[in-house]
């Protein structure tokens, strides 16, 4: 299967859930809440800065309840770019 490169709208999507996700965990340790969510530190990381853009849907859901954000606030947060403060 051939895989096609990602366009500018998905990496800048990816940078924004990336975003989104760094402030949702704030203050609270990486491990933490990457081991709660059942990813690695490394997964996470990469995650919140964008270097994976497109995280599976699965990887996703694990955050919103490792993190206490709900799915669809995150969801609508980061469709419409805002903060996740403001989508709650």
């Amino acid at each position: 299967m051939v895989r096609h490169p990602l366009t500018p709208e998905q990496l800048q999507a990816g940078k924004r859930l990336g975003a989104l996700l760094r402030r949702a965990r704030a203050a609270r340790d990486l491990g933490d809440v990457a081991q709660a969510a059942g990813i690695s530190p490394e997964t996470l990381r990469k995650i919140e800065t964008g270097r994976l853009p497109t995280p599976s849907f699965g990887t996703i859901v694990c955050l919103s309840d490792a993190l206490g954000v709900p799915l669809h606030d995150l969801a609508t947060a980061w469709r419409n770019d805002l903060s996740v403060e403001a989508a709650g």
